[in-house]
């Protein structure tokens, strides 16, 4: 398996090193006559510093750079059986540095907000320039497809995307390039490519300075410790839903009782009806009546025996 050597080895026609693939013997976590710590040793060696300049061409970082792969190999260690199954593992790796590193969430934090500085060198800085001006999609595209060597269905399967919209991204991406560089591409090879871009993006990627990523000891120690410390918070998660819940049930009521609704002013209701309050005259007469009664004919006043 030939890989174009963007960032990856001192000349862009040396063969990469094959990845140990696994024996297939039920334990897809260990490769043919190693440990998982070795495989992954291994692959993190031959992928990590490659992929690191890729991330530098890809963003103009340099510290997000390193970022995406230290990112990427960590979730790779998480995951190593599922990785270490994949038929391209580097290919693996690298399509999670590239999502990492394309997220828009970057653009929210102070010490990616902006892009380092570019190069002095004349033809390096406009080559840099024209690949940061172009739409992420179309830089990555390019990136990968003239590149790392990608075939165009490879490319397009790994940029999500179909294979005339991936060979559209690159025709556009590619005359971008010319046109802010000032001079054309060149013909492309028997594959596709262009041979003229490809040496200018692996001389661009081997001569700028990135930093080196930690080793690999160190990363897996990090992707244990943070697999360890999402554990832990899963755990307390869990204890805090637990307890909540039994207090809940400790102290709801047993009985459903319905709420009084709020006073509200009542409208609309007829005045309260009966008899009117007695006047003076009112008052007179009924004295005078009550008089009359016990004073008058003798056939009128009840007999009390």
């Amino acid at each position: 398996m030939t890989r174009s050597t963007t960032g990856t080895a001192p000349a862009p026609d040396t063969p990469a090193q094959e990845v140990p693939a696994p024996d297939g013997r039920g334990d897809t976590s260990r490769p043919t006559g190693l440990t998982a710590e070795e495989a992954f040793d291994t692959l993190y060696d031959y992928a990590a510093p490659g992929l690191t300049r890729q991330m530098y061409l890809l963003t103009g970082r340099r510290r997000l750079a390193r970022e995406a792969v230290q990112y990427s190999f960590r979730i790779a260690w998480q995951r190593w059986p599922e990785v270490a199954r994949d038929r391209d593992p580097a290919g693996w790796v690298r399509a999670a540095s590239y999502e990492y590193a394309m997220s828009p969430w970057h653009r929210l934090r102070r010490t990616h907000r902006r892009a380092d500085a570019l190069p002095e060198d004349p033809a390096r800085h406009a080559l840099l320039d024209a690949l940061l001006g172009l739409p992420p999609a179309y830089r990555r595209t390019l990136l990968l497809h003239d590149g790392v060597g990608l075939g165009l269905p490879e490319t397009a399967a790994e940029t999500e995307a179909s294979t005339p919209a991936a060979a559209n991204r690159l025709v556009h991406a590619r005359a971008a390039v010319a046109e802010r560089l000032a001079e054309p591409a060149g013909p492309p090879d028997a594959d596709g490519r262009s041979p003229r871009l490809r040496e200018r993006l692996s001389a661009l990627a081997l001569a700028e300075e990135v930093p080196a990523p930690p080793p690999a000891p160190v990363v897996r120690a990090g992707s244990e410790r943070v697999a360890e410390l999402w554990t832990r918070a899963a755990l307390c998660f869990g204890v805090l839903l637990i307890s909540s819940t039994a207090f809940t049930l400790h102290t709801a009521p047993t009985q459903y009782e319905q709420p009084l609704a709020p006073a509200e002013r009542v409208g609309g209701v007829p005045p309260r009806g009966g008899p009117e309050k007695l006047t003076p005259q009112d008052l007179k007469l009924q004295k005078a009546l009550r008089d009359e009664l016990t004073h008058g004919p003798e056939r009128l006043v009840p007999r009390v025996p």
